[in-house]
């Protein structure tokens, strides 16, 4: 009698048969299959049934019927005699990824080995894409080959259902005898974990029930995996061996074995199970059994009664549940994943990433648990279709959510201009921000900021309509404020800030130093005359600015841009002495003198008197604005800025014609500026308002 049962974590349809079910189902009618479509009579049966046919070649397949691919592939010749027919490709896709691996390996000059079944039709239709194809299925007959072979370039591919074992003997063997040799692991994931698994479980068992069909190469594979296996078709054909003796009874299934099979298998061992036990009841003394006791021991290795292990093992799984399984393999089409549950999961390609550069099949390997969000569940095919990418979109909702609740600030992507706004990607979720909680000005196009990164609040949040609003100018001015009141608290004069130009006036630059602005008056942007402020800075420059004063009550704040190190006045009085022969420019002609440039910034005033030693009627008369001439600095006011040149202090007076020139004497008494001379030219004349200004250029 069975005492315990343990049931296998994997089993049900893989990915490629419960696909190519899917597609058979889908067609549309008539559909001919050329060879059975999966290696299990039952489920042939079931799609005979449901109006699918069975051909034996192509020539039985009526004109004007579709045709179906089964998912062990098919001749290459067949594909080309279907060209111009309706064809539904139900091919493995693990199957035609080792298709385009042997037809590119043979067009770069490689033979092809395939290690598998020479009989079996996944096999052959391998073969036929590529020419004298060798195939082997053990190291005996591929330690057979000739010397000369082992010098050929090969390229060895496998069966996907083939034995793991025997293929790492046949790896071992090419590494270390053939000199170029190119081998492909081509082996089912799926297959590969549950013959491992079923391994594991025959060592625990007394038996190995292996559910499926004979015809199904994994079904076989899996019976020759341990001495104590045995395959059960369905559950009619339970081994009498079951009722002899008591025995640990281990369960599990091909992957072309439909789920519902597996089922009824389980069931019949638990009714046999319970009639058992109910037997043993009778015999026992009534105090020393009691059902809990029965169950202690129907559990006592598991740690879970035998009705717990088959809910568990079978449960139901519901479109929309977020569920946590175990990666078993991974294909450039699917990544198939253990969910503890009778059915085969798998993630299309897809559905496993909202970011199309992102490199998932890179990311994830064997081994991995991931959590995912079921699409659709195929009961009668035990199989589950998932998604990471929508179970990402669902958290990504409660996510947003759970922003709107607590109020949290969100980072996401702008992605397009809306009407009346623009929208927000936040972690896969449409966020729509108006135009007025943009962060922007009023007139300000909201097309520049389309791919730029914002942080905003969730305002409003609507999941049944789908509409998320959030505000990106709410969390700028929480933001702008938090930062001004720091800069607030640590403002002084003197203190440097990194600041960035906001905008632009006639007298000066507004500075924003980390939330609040403060002023650079024209003066202080440089040394140097300018017209306007744009001459140095514009909207948007990161500038260095330093603290001249400012007014807490009336939050402003004064700043400099220029440098006092800067200062050309302070350059000039480490550069230059009295009594210095100096070459400079002149830069402006008045009526009493020329202005020349000592350095950029510093002006001297040769006074039309030391301009020459004869009488001079008007300063053009021996300079012009432009030239560039020779004087001595002979005086420097220190206090007020003010330089004294002389072009005649260069050279011998010439002899006294009684001309009324200017003695030497009379240098002492020159004025440096325009308001020196009262504001009026020797002529008597008044200036002109813009010559009186030019006038002070000798300031620094």
């Amino acid at each position: 009698m069975i005492k315990k049962l343990i049931i296998a974590r994997h089993t049900g349809f893989c990915f490629g048969v419960a696909r190519a079910l899917e597609l058979a189902r889908a067609a549309e009618p008539p559909l001919w299959c050329i060879g059975p479509p999966v290696h299990n009579e039952a489920a042939v049966e079931q799609l005979r049934a449901e109006g699918i046919h069975i051909a034996e070649s192509l020539d039985d397949v009526p004109e004007g019927a579709g045709v179906m691919l089964r998912s062990h592939g098919a001749d290459k010749a067949l594909c080309e005699a279907l060209r111009g027919r309706r064809v539904v490709d139900a091919t493995c896709p693990c199957v035609a990824r080792i298709h385009n691996i042997v037809q590119t390996k043979s067009g770069e000059g490689r033979r092809i080995m395939i290690f598998g079944s020479a009989e079996h039709p996944e096999v052959r239709a391998v073969a036929s894409r590529c020419a004298d194809a060798a195939v082997i299925s053990s190291l005996e007959e591929l330690a057979a080959r000739g010397e000369d072979d082992r010098r050929k370039p090969y390229c060895v591919v496998s069966q996907t259902t083939a034995h793991r074992g025997k293929w790492e003997e046949c790896v071992y063997f090419l590494k270390k005898h053939y000199t170029n040799v190119e081998i492909i692991d081509t082996i089912c994931g799926t297959a590969d974990t549950r013959r491992r698994e079923a391994e594991e479980m025959a060592a625990k068992a007394d038996i190995l029930v292996v559910v499926g069909d004979n015809a199904s190469s994994n079904t076989r594979n899996l019976a020759a995996c341990a001495p104590n296996a045995v395959i059960v078709p369905s559950s009619r054909r339970l081994p009498a061996l079951l009722r002899e003796r008591c025995v640990t009874v281990a369960v599990t299934a091909g992957t072309s074995t439909p789920a519902s099979i597996i089922e009824e298998v389980v069931k019949k061992m638990e009714e046999m199970m319970n009639a058992e036990v109910g037997t043993a009841e009778e015999q026992a003394p009534q105090e020393a059994d009691t059902p809990e006791t029965r169950a202690d021991e129907a559990a006592a290795d598991n740690g879970e009664s035998f009705a717990e292990l088959l809910e568990s093992s079978v449960k139901t799984l519901y479109t929309g549940d977020k569920v946590t399984g175990v990666i078993t393999a991974i294909s450039p089409t699917e990544v198939s994943v253990d969910l503890g549950t009778k059915h085969a999961g798998y993630i299309p390609v897809d559905e496993l990433s909202e970011d199309p550069s992102e490199s998932v099949q890179e990311k994830l390997k064997v081994g991995d648990e991931i959590e995912v969000f079921v699409v659709r569940v195929n009961d009668v095919e035990g199989t589950t279709m998932l998604s990471r990418k929508r179970l990402e979109v669902v958290k990504s909702w409660e996510t947003v959510e759970a922003a709107r609740e607590s109020g949290a600030v969100l980072e996401g992507t702008v992605t397009e201009e809306n009407k009346g706004g623009v929208v927000v990607s936040v972690k896969g979720v449409r966020v729509f921000v108006p135009a007025s909680q943009s962060g922007l000005p009023k007139d300000a196009q909201l097309s520049q900021l389309v791919s730029q990164k914002v942080r905003l609040r969730i305002t409003e949040f609507n999941r049944a309509r789908r509409r998320v609003v959030g505000s990106v100018r709410a969390v700028q001015q929480e933001e702008r404020k938090a930062a001004s009141d720091a800069v607030w608290e640590s403002l002084e004069v003197g203190k440097t800030f990194e600041g960035t130009v906001k905008s632009l006036t006639s007298y000066g630059a507004f500075v924003d130093i980390g939330g609040i602005d403060g002023m650079v008056h024209v003066s202080e942007l440089s040394w140097q005359r300018i017209a306007q402020p744009s001459d140095v800075v514009k909207p948007g420059d990161r500038l260095t600015v330093r603290v001249l004063g400012f007014d807490r009550e009336k939050k402003k704040i004064s700043l400099a841009y220029r440098k006092p190190e800067d200062n050309p006045w302070t350059k000039f009085l480490n550069a230059c002495r009295v009594n210095d022969v100096l070459d400079v420019k002149v830069v402006k002609l008045m009526p009493f003198g020329a202005f020349c440039e000592i350095l950029p910034g510093v002006d001297g005033l040769v006074h039309i008197s030391h301009l020459a030693h004869h009488h001079v009627a008007k300063p053009s008369d021996v300079v012009n604005e432009g030239d560039v001439i020779k004087v001595k600095l002979i005086a420097v006011d220190c206090e007020k800025k003010k330089i004294s040149l002389s072009v005649k202090a260069l050279t011998e007076p010439e002899e006294d014609e009684g001309d009324g020139g200017a003695s030497d004497t009379e240098a002492v008494a020159i004025p440096l500026t325009p308001e020196d001379a009262g504001g009026e030219s020797p002529d008597g004349d008044a200036m002109p308002d813009g010559e009186a200004a030019d006038a002070e250029k000798g300031e620094a």
